[in-house]
């Protein structure tokens, strides 16, 4: 009988290595399941980061699910590992054409020909640096650019996408210091601004840009999204009638062309530019599949809008709702609050919470929900108290759980509102004093923890509270029998929220 000491000398140990997953995410790609080799491919990368082949194959399924930027970080890497690579270089150069970094593009591009001039993907190089070249003398004039600084900028933006605007200005203003004609640095650096607020310095910066590059289109494309934002008819008439002259050849560009024209409500121009990168098997981010749906139905291609919203949300499910039928079948009065931009957008930015509760509510009834929501600075859900960010998940149509206990005093105070709204929709000015009452008594009532029990007895208590204060000759009776109850249960809730009254406070 072999002893435990022997028997275990003959027992192989086996932990898997980066090696094994790597070849178990090949046998996954070669039998389509993208899904199951992705996650080889994380693991393989987890036990082997120091492998740049298998960098590079995470890398290429990055790029075939449209993760351009994850790959482009993951093909750095490969390339500082094994800078010679012919294969890295030339992804290299893809990816960074596909988000527009025409000088990585070219050089990587330049770098893979180097090496292997007849390899596989020659033909692919040759191609990337005819479009690269043809793109030099329009987006850059003067000093040819630092690589460096390319992809400081590129850091930047990603930045600036996590809500991170000090680091990205910072970053941004070193780039400009060390390279005055870097304009995209100068065209993020604006948006930086404007999204922390400061539209006088955003402008500024842009018209800079202008001024050492006229007819840069990133520049024009930013002050028209101000100028429409900020409502300066003058100014947004001028550069519309300019951008629809415009004829961008680069995806980058028409891309960002179609975006800002889909934005203004030039849908069919839109359309046009959108469009054309599809034909060509351009296969864009989630906001480019947004905007060519949103051109596409207000242009009449309602079929193909909806082909495409579908495709949208395959890729980010948390779109539905802002389908660009959505609306279309609420007819809204011209003079109603719902449409009143303005006033949704002053309540939004008052010092006051109950204002700004208002305001999010107004933003779900109105057709500007997706331009408000879109606003860099408007919604500003950072600073939101709690029962802000509840009003708000209401608003975007969340799914809450009722079943959920702490959540039912929220879910009945909705249901007051929902009565007062469907009573007197759409609203009139004067009608919204009566929603600003309550939502300084709902405030205060859900802070204090206050059940909201019977919601249509509320909103009848609501409504005599509002009216009784400002019109004469106005009863429990009338108010209690609209409502469906009776005048002693009006008076019960009329004497539990009036406690919620500023008035009252001790």
């Amino acid at each position: 009988m072999k002893s435990e000491k022997n028997t275990r000398k003959n027992v192989v140990s086996f932990i898997p290595n980066g090696e094994f997953y790597y070849k178990k995410a090949v046998q996954a790609l070669n039998r389509d399941q993208e899904e199951k080799a992705l996650k080889y491919l994380r693991r393989a990368v987890e036990l082997s980061p120091e492998d740049s082949l298998i960098l590079l194959q995470y890398a290429i399924v990055e790029m075939d699910a449209g993760r351009i930027d994850h790959a482009l970080e993951l093909l750095r890497k490969a390339n500082e590992l094994d800078p010679n690579e012919p294969e890295i270089l030339l992804f290299l150069a893809e990816a960074s054409a596909q988000v527009g970094l025409t000088e990585d593009a070219k050089y990587f591009a330049e770098e893979y020909l180097r090496l292997d001039e007849m390899g596989e993907y020659a033909d692919e190089a040759i191609e990337i640096i005819d479009f690269a070249t043809s793109m030099e003398e329009s987006t850059f004039t003067g000093n040819s650019l630092n690589r460096e600084a390319v992809y400081l900028q590129e850091k930047a933006r990603k930045l600036m996408e996590q809500g991170k605007l000090d680091e990205a200005i910072e970053i941004l203003e070193n780039i400009i210091a060390d390279q005055p004609d870097f304009w995209a640095a100068y065209n993020n650096l604006s948006l930086a601004f404007f999204y922390k607020g400061d539209s006088e310095q955003a402008r500024a910066l842009l018209h800079e840009v202008l001024h050492g590059n006229y007819g840069n289109l990133h520049a024009l494309c930013n002050l028209t999204v101000m100028a429409y934002y900020e409502k300066d008819e003058e100014e947004l008439q001028a550069l519309t009638e300019l951008l629809v002259k415009l004829s961008p050849f680069s995806f980058e560009q028409r891309y960002k062309l179609g975006a800002t024209l889909a934005l203004i409500g030039c849908y069919e121009d839109a359309y046009k530019w959108l469009q054309s990168m599809k034909r060509q098997g351009f296969e864009g981010d989630p906001g480019y599949y947004f905007w060519l749906s949103h051109a596409a139905y207000f242009s009449g291609y309602e079929k193909e809008a909806r082909l495409t919203w579908a495709k949208l949300i395959e890729i980010d499910p948390e779109k539905v709702g802002y389908e660009p039928w959505s609306m279309q079948d609420e007819v809204f009065d011209p003079d109603s609050i719902e449409v009143n931009r303005d006033f949704i957008v002053g309540k939004l930015e008052s010092e006051y919470r109950s204002e700004r509760l208002l305001g999010i509510f107004l933003v779900g009834k109105s057709p500007h929900q997706q331009e408000i929501l879109a606003h860099p600075s408007w919604v500003q859900i950072d600073n939101y108290s709690a029962i802000e960010k509840l009003f708000l998940a209401y608003t975007l149509d969340h799914d809450f759980l009722e079943d959920d206990g702490t959540l039912k005093p929220f879910l009945r105070s909705i249901e007051v509102l929902e009565i007062l709204y469907n009573d007197v929709k759409p609203l009139k000015l004067n009608d919204s004093f009566l929603f600003q009452m309550w939502f300084v008594l709902c405030e205060r009532a859900l802070e204090d923890g206050y059940a909201f029990k019977n919601p249509n007895a509320l909103a009848a208590a609501t409504e005599y509270m509002y009216k009784s204060s400002r019109m004469k000759n106005v009863t429990k009776k009338s108010i209690a029998t609209y409502y469906g109850i009776s005048p002693a249960t009006l008076t019960k809730y009329v004497n539990e929220l009036i406690q919620y009254l500023p008035l009252f406070d001790k």
